[in-house]
């Protein structure tokens, strides 16, 4: 029987939870920004423009937390909300001057995470394990469970 420690979404969740102590840090320390608002910065700038349901995806948030972080990206005058010219209920957000600064603040961040978490591992070890990424997300979006003895 495996251990549970060993599994990949326990490990996983446990690198997700140990980087996040340190990447809200980083954001309010570097970029100036929580790290919901920072996300979802570094998400509209990246994919802009987007809706509140694009954002929460790309986000990886809800639709509620996305939403309220694009209100807070508005109010702080980084992001605007404008109609969607596609969906007569819905609003398309992108940045602002201010916010394209902002965000070019909070890409450095993501830069020096990156770096900081990955550092450890070879160029040859950061690209096999970018394709093993690639390869995991692209099973969990395809759904089903077709692994041979793949266990959690």
């Amino acid at each position: 029987m495996i251990k549970l420690d060993r599994t990949l979404t326990y490990r996983l969740h446990l690198l997700h939870k140990l980087t996040d102590i340190e990447s809200q840090r980083a954001y309010v320390a570097d970029a100036g920004l929580s790290m919901s608002d920072g996300r979802c910065l570094t998400a509209v700038g990246t994919f802009a423009p987007l809706s509140v349901n694009d954002l929460a995806q790309k986000a990886n948030l809800n639709k509620g937390q996305a939403s309220r972080a694009a209100q807070s990206l508005v109010d702080q005058g980084l992001v605007v909300k404008a109609a969607s010219p596609t969906d007569g209920r819905g609003v398309v957000l992108t940045m602002t001057p201010k916010g394209k600064k902002a965000w070019q603040r909070a890409m450095q961040v993501v830069g020096q995470r990156n770096q900081d978490i990955f550092g450890v591992l070879s160029e040859a070890e950061r690209a096999q394990l970018s394709d093993f990424f690639d390869r995991l997300i692209e099973k969990a979006r395809a759904g089903g469970d077709e692994s041979d003895d793949a266990e959690e």
